[in-house]
């Protein structure tokens, strides 16, 4: 066992509309790939303040969380890293025109689950489906599981 092992926390947000999830396209070391709005926790925010940045970074979208879909735990196949995913459901505003996309962000795709399905060779992850998969049978918890601990307080 490593003693400074530590894995990767990550958040994603799963956003359903007129039974479309929205996606981004990015570049990746392995070509183009398909991915919810998603990234890195940074330090001192709370998964709630990343889920949104995420979001409005990857699709020019804002975000609102509203439940909590899933926790995630997957290690990458070369063994290299392992991701601890907190993925949200929520609510998206309209894209803002005048907002760049992040770097490596080529494009935002709304997709149907049978869409995103036949697609699974071009996701990033397997947690890409697997979040979606958990959204359609309803797996929602509430946001009050979450306790965010900062300079003496929970919140």
């Amino acid at each position: 066992m490593n003693p400074r092992w530590k894995p990767n926390v990550t958040v994603a947000a799963v956003i359903e509309r007129q039974g479309r999830f929205l996606l981004v396209e990015e570049e990746t070391s392995n070509g183009l790939r398909l991915n919810q709005p998603a990234g890195h926790l940074e330090a001192g925010e709370s998964l709630l303040c990343a889920v949104a940045r995420e979001t409005v970074e990857e699709t020019a979208h804002s975000f609102a969380p509203e439940y909590l879909v899933g926790i995630y735990l997957c290690p990458r196949p070369q063994g290299d890293a392992t991701y601890l995913r907190f993925a949200f459901g929520g609510q998206a505003g309209e894209a803002d025109p005048a907002r760049a996309l992040d770097e490596g962000i080529v494009r935002t795709v709304w997709m149907t689950a049978e869409e995103i399905r036949a697609s699974r060779a071009r996701c990033r992850s397997p947690l890409v489906l697997q979040c979606v998969e958990d959204w359609l049978s309803g797996r929602r918890y509430g946001l009050e599981m979450l306790r965010h601990y900062d300079d003496g307080s929970l919140s």
